[in-house]
């Protein structure tokens, strides 16, 4: 069956690129290899981005997202320098709990996933089948083929929306997206319940440890008294020296002065699950003839804190507009949808260099060690840290030189 635009992958991109075309009364395909719920190995964090884009798809959802038994409010992040200084960064400065509305979320992917894809259920305008494995893609004089592992065709489209993840192959075998090491992340996730010492406030943990530099360990709560832990580190460094990420996981959370203490009594939850991310410190084609890259689909994770989702719910609200431009003009040739690669990193560009230099102070840690403690005493940097992972627009303070002398010498 033709239809004019499909979608590959209703995880958040997907999801949030077939609710916007709902919202404007387009009709879509959204296909999915798995059946919801499932699962998805990541930090599980939800920053202020996602609550921002969330909003913009229905304000209802932020609320219900609240209630939820699925998740935790998080207030903040505490970040812990090489040297041991702790700096915590609350989302919002002198926050009330009882009466503030939380900045920020953590929930299981194979819960907050499931809680997009129950409301795309809902919407007549989304033709959403899952358990539909799309092997292999042919191009049509009109647009594309979609085949399964038998080769029998799926559907065919006029556009298609790329969003099935960090190893998409349609992205690396069509778009050209190869895996590059130095723009490319290895990580590893699992869950651990009864760790100590864990935010009252549900800070999430971002511990940058000397001897694990560049890489970085994280430790986020969740709901019954559990946490998301794991390392993450540059595909480049852990192939140069030969490290391996699930021992060194290990010795930290049994060695480490401050974490081996918390994690005593801790019992691991399942496997140690490893993932690649597609860091977007590399500015890449997002579009070609007759098809948009969406999230992880398109290198568009954060290269600093691994964050992605809010990224592909960017992108995917930008993809629902360019693909319904698209079909309207009937043009979906590679120059007028590189109108979508401008709108996307109009957005995000600005915030992912601003990620990659953070990204490479890792390789510094006595600077690291200086920026953080300088950043107990200086509000700007304080907040610059705090706003990668909030929606709040860097852009504009970014192009203004006083910024960077408040960034380097501010105390107030």
């Amino acid at each position: 069956m033709n239809h004019d635009i499909c979608i590959l992958g209703a995880g958040p991109g997907g999801a949030t690129a077939a609710l916007h075309l709902a919202n404007a009364g387009h009709p879509c395909l959204l296909l999915d290899r798995a059946a919801f719920p499932r699962d998805k190995v990541c930090g599980d964090a939800l920053s202020g981005k996602v609550l921002s884009e969330l909003k913009r798809i229905d304000e209802k959802l932020t609320s219900q997202l609240a209630a939820a038994p699925m998740q935790v409010p998080s207030w903040g992040i505490d970040f812990f320098a090489p040297n041991g200084q702790q700096l915590g960064i609350p989302f919002k400065p002198d926050f009330n709990k009882n009466t503030d509305r939380a900045a920020g979320h953590v929930a299981k992917r194979i819960d907050f996933d499931n809680f997009l894809v129950e409301e795309v259920r809902q919407r007549p305008e989304i033709d959403f089948r899952e358990n539909v494995d799309v092997a292999r893609t042919e191009r049509t004089a009109t647009g594309w083929q979609l085949l399964n592992k038998a080769g029998e065709e799926v559907a065919t489209c006029r556009i298609l929306l790329v969003a099935n993840g960090a190893q998409s192959e349609f992205a690396r075998k069509v778009a050209g997206h190869a895996l590059e090491p130095d723009h490319h992340c290895a990580g590893l996730r699992t869950y651990y319940d009864n760790v100590t010492g864990l935010s009252p406030n549900n800070f999430i943990e971002l511990h940058f440890i000397k001897d694990f530099l560049p890489g970085y360990l994280w430790v986020f709560p969740l709901p019954n008294g559990q946490a998301n832990v794991g390392v993450g580190m540059l595909s480049k460094t852990v192939a140069a020296k030969k490290i391996n990420l699930r021992q060194r996981l290990d010795e930290i959370l049994t060695t480490h002065p401050t974490l081996a203490p918390r994690f005593a009594q801790a019992e691991r939850l399942g496997p140690v699950r490893g993932f690649g991310l597609p860091l977007g410190s590399k500015r890449r084609p997002l579009s070609g003839a007759n098809y948009l890259l969406l999230g992880d689909a398109g290198s568009l994770i954060d290269p600093f804190s691994g964050e992605g989702i809010s990224h592909a719910m960017v992108s995917g609200r930008h993809a629902a507009i360019w693909a319904a431009q698209a079909v309207a003009k009937g043009d979906f040739s590679p120059a007028f949808l590189k109108n979508y690669d401008k709108a996307v990193y109009n957005r995000l560009w600005q915030e992912l260099r601003l990620s990659r230099v953070m990204q490479r102070l890792l390789n510094f840690p006595s600077l690291f060690n200086i920026v953080a403690n300088r950043a107990v005493n200086n509000p700007t940097l304080a907040e610059t840290l705090s706003a990668m992972f909030m929606d709040l627009d860097l852009r504009e303070r970014l192009r203004q030189p006083s910024f960077y002398f408040k960034l380097l010498f501010g105390r107030k």
